[in-house]
C-alpha cells in the first residue's frame, strides 16, 4: 500500500476514534450510557445530524456553533480529535501497522479521556485505569521477549515456567508504577499531613506501567513531577495562589508516559551515556 494512504488511513481512524474519545470524556464522569442516546446539543438537546458530526470538520464548517440554536461549541472537541489523529500519525511513523501500533493507539487514546476528566472533574475513572491495566498485561503477550532490561532479566532467571520477559515486565511495571506513587504520596502525607495524591494516579501509573514496562514508570514520575512543578509555578504566579493551589496530576503523568512511549529509551540511553 502506498505509505501516503497509510498515513491518510492513521489520521482519518485517529480523528473518528476522537470523536467518540470526546463522548466518554464527557459521560463516563456522570455515569451515562457511552452507546445511547445519539450526540446532541447540551443547549437545545436535538440531536447532531451525521453530517455535522464530521470530525474535526464540521465544527468549522459550522462556524463553531450549533446549527439548531447557534450555541457556541467548545474548541475542545476538535482539539481532542486533531490531537487524536496526530498521535496515530505519529504511531504509524514508528511502528507501522502493526500490533505495536494498536496496542500504543489503546493507551494514548485512555490518556487522553483520563488527562481531560481529570482537568474537568479532578478524578481519574477507575473504568479507565483498571481496564487498562489488565489489557496492558494481555498486550504484553503480544511483543517480541528480548527486553534489554537487567532488572527483567535478572527476575527472569529467578522464574520457572518460561514466563515471556515482556510479560514480566509489564508485571513489574504495574506493582512498581503502582507501589513507587503510592510510597510518594505516603512521604507526602507523612511530611506535610496532607493529602497530596489520590488513588487515581497511583492506578494510571500502574496502567502505564502494563503498557510500558516498569522503566516507563520511574521515567514517567521524574518528567511529570518536573512538567507539573513548572507548570505549578507558573500558574501560582499567574493566579496569585499560595502552596495550596492544587492542580490536577492525571495529565503531567499522561505527558511523561506518551514523551517515554516516542523518546524514553533514547532518553534514558543518552542519559546514562552522558553520565559515563
Amino acid at each position: 500500500m502506498d505509505p501516503v494512504l497509510i498515513y491518510i488511513f492513521a489520521f482519518l481512524f485517529g480523528a473518528i476514534v476522537g470523536s467518540f474519545l470526546n463522548v466518554c470524556i464527557f459521560r463516563i464522569p456522570l455515569g451515562k450510557s457511552l452507546i445511547s442516546p445519539s450526540s446532541r446539543c447540551p443547549q437545545c438537546k436535538i440531536a447532531i445530524k451525521a453530517y455535522d458530526n464530521i470530525p474535526i470538520l464540521s465544527y468549522f464548517l459550522l462556524g463553531g456553533r450549533c446549527r439548531s440554536c447557534r450555541a457556541p461549541i467548545s474548541a475542545r472537541y476538535p482539539l481532542v480529535e486533531g490531537m487524536t489523529a496526530l498521535f496515530s500519525v505519529f504511531l504509524m511513523l514508528k511502528f507501522g501497522l502493526s500490533a505495536s501500533f494498536f496496542i500504543s493507539f489503546i493507551l494514548i487514546s485512555s490518556l487522553v479521556v483520563v488527562s481531560f476528566i481529570d482537568l474537568d472533574h479532578r478524578i481519574i475513572p477507575d473504568t479507565i485505569s483498571l481496564p487498562g491495566i489488565i489489557l496492558g498485561l494481555l498486550a504484553s503477550f503480544m511483543k517480541p521477549a528480548g527486553q534489554n532490561d537487567f532488572l527483567v532479566r535478572f527476575v527472569f532467571r529467578t522464574v520457572k515456567g518460561g514466563i515471556n520477559m515482556a510479560t514480566l515486565d509489564s508485571l513489574l511495571g504495574i506493582f512498581i508504577g503502582g507501589g513507587l506513587l503510592y510510597a510518594v504520596a505516603v512521604l507526602f502525607y507523612w511530611v506535610t499531613k496532607k493529602e497530596g495524591m489520590g488513588g487515581g494516579d497511583i492506578k494510571l501509573l500502574a496502567m502505564i506501567g502494563a503498557f510500558l514496562g516498569w522503566t516507563s514508570t520511574v521515567f514517567t514520575i521524574v518528567v511529570s513531577s518536573l512538567i507539573g512543578s513548572i507548570v505549578g509555578v507558573a500558574l501560582m504566579v499567574a493566579k496569585g495562589a499560595d502552596s495550596k493551589y492544587a492542580i490536577p496530576f492525571g495529565p503531567f503523568l499522561s505527558m511523561g508516559a506518551v514523551i517515554y512511549l516516542f523518546f524514553g529509551r533514547e532518553i534514558i540511553r543518552w542519559y546514562l551515556h552522558f553520565r559515563m
